[in-house]
């Protein structure tokens, strides 16, 4: 659990303090069960809605939308990534930005966990958090932004559209362990992942569904060479991916110690948003063994079929549905939490 390959001195300090904590926090039962407990959401937001800052804040959707547009239009491969960070901040502490603050003298935030180290885009945040802090001070949460940002940026690239309720505060805790306990890793089995996903309320379809973020964007080499180099151990390869991809994977990637290269995840198609995701998985072509597992459970699997007879006619609306729904993963409404400055430090 705690090796990486040839991890970098920032890394290795990483895992050194993951390692450390995860031996401390073993020691004490209840430490764990209160961790767990703090990070599991007790219920889905009753306090969102749509338009919430129409009186407070007028325009405040159009500034986030603009600000957007000015990143994306230059960098539409931008997209991805804001998608990621999204997803990664719903499912630590609910949808609350605590992705987005930095670490302390004191604490290692969420930011500095290994699956957030590849995270791009706080630009963006950033630049719509400033903006509407000159037109409307300390209105519109971090948490917020974030939420539309990852709408307006799949939008803008042509992929779906979804409501994005409003009314969400910012969290003031961000801690790394927890962000290495409760991202679901690229080298999950399904039983794995339907649990992550059930325990911030989310179903299967809700699983393969939101997967189908993948359709864009790239990953490093090393999320996945373990599958084309030494799956069990014994220098082989994943019995359940394509020999062909295998060997194009290998020709872009030429070793397990590879940390610098990123592939497409959906080869040919990784700037466009479609169904073709479904496609290759379907064709034993997923590139982490998370993309390959959708095959492992029927009601996944159906939906992989699904999508691949009909062209992907209703990803786009089920994407949306999705979406919207890990949108409201255990925010905080009312007074709850604060509403952030800067977006990168607690008040």
């Amino acid at each position: 659990m705690c090796h990486i390959t040839r991890p970098s001195n920032q890394e290795k300090k990483i895992l050194q303090f993951v390692c450390f904590n995860f031996q401390q926090l073993m020691a004490f039962p209840r430490l764990v069960f209160l961790l767990i407990l703090a990070i599991i959401p007790l219920c889905n937001a009753q306090g969102l809605k749509l338009g919430y800052y129409e009186k407070t804040c007028p325009g405040a959707e159009a500034i986030v939308e603009k600000a957007t547009s000015h990143y994306i239009s230059r960098a539409p491969t931008l997209a991805a990534p804001l998608l990621r960070m999204h997803f990664h901040d719903c499912f630590v502490r609910g949808c609350d930005g605590s992705v987005l603050l930095n670490s302390t003298k004191n604490n290692l935030a969420e930011i500095d966990a290994i699956p957030n180290q590849s995270l791009r885009g706080f630009q963006v945040i950033e630049a719509a958090k400033s903006e509407l802090e000159q037109k409307c001070p300390g209105v519109v949460s971090c948490a917020d932004i974030l939420a539309l940002v990852a709408r307006d940026a799949i939008s803008l690239i042509k992929g779906p559209y979804w409501n994005v309720p409003l009314g969400r505060r910012d969290g003031k805790v961000s801690i790394m362990l927890e962000a290495l306990f409760n991202l679901p890793p690229p080298f999950a089995n399904i039983t794995t992942l339907k649990a992550q996903f059930a325990s911030v309320g989310l179903n299967a379809k809700d699983l393969v569904v939101l997967s189908g973020g993948h359709t864009i964007g790239n990953s490093h080499c090393s999320s996945f060479t373990s599958r084309i180099y030494n799956f069990t151990g014994k220098g082989d390869t994943d019995p359940t991916m394509d020999a062909n991809y295998v060997s194009s994977l290998k020709s872009k990637c030429p070793s397990i110690n590879d940390v610098k290269t990123i592939v497409e995840m959906d080869p040919g198609s990784f700037k466009t948003f479609d169904g073709s995701y479904y496609s290759l998985v379907a064709k034993r072509r997923g590139l982490f063994q998370s993309d390959a597992a959708l095959l492992d459970d029927n009601e996944t699997k159906a939906y992989v079929k699904l999508q691949v007879m009909s062209h992907g006619s209703t990803f786009f609306k089920d994407f949306a549905e999705s979406m919207e729904k890990m949108g409201r993963i255990g925010v905080l409404t009312g007074k709850s939490g604060e509403i952030r400055k800067r977006c990168s430090f607690i008040n």
